[in-house]
């Protein structure tokens, strides 16, 4: 299992999720209760209807909120949807988000390990 996973949107990190720490019972719940009504509602992905999704067809729907969450300043949903993909496939490393005209190109990367980002702070030339 990879410690580090990391939501990237246009290439710039927006959450890291640290897989050493414990889940909470809570938070556990919350994506098995999600997983409950993705089975049992279905979804919808890509404009058609699945009423038997798969795990990979569930990633996918939760990628997409995932997008909207993080461009709406949704961070508990963000957190939530982040989560959800840390636990659920725990040899995912990143999820890559661009923007796309009015969606989003959203690619599950489960070969390259996250470096942390570092901020670089420039100077100004003196004259």
């Amino acid at each position: 299992m990879n410690k580090q996973m990391a939501v990237l949107l246009d290439g710039i990190a927006q959450i890291e999720f640290d897989r050493r720490k414990p889940l909470p019972d809570h938070q556990g719940a919350y994506l098995d209760k999600m997983d409950r009504r993705m089975d049992t509602e279905g979804i919808d992905l890509d404009g058609a209807r699945i009423d038997a999704p798969t795990q990979a067809q569930k990633a996918q729907f939760i990628c997409a909120n995932l997008a909207h969450a993080i461009v709406s300043d949704h961070e508990a949903q963000a957190a939530a949807f982040t989560t959800y993909l840390a636990v659920r496939l725990p040899e995912l490393k990143q999820v890559k988000i661009r923007r796309e005209g009015e969606g989003f190109a959203i690619e599950l990367d489960f070969e390259q390990d996250y470096v942390k980002q570092q901020p670089v702070t420039f100077m100004p030339l003196k004259h």
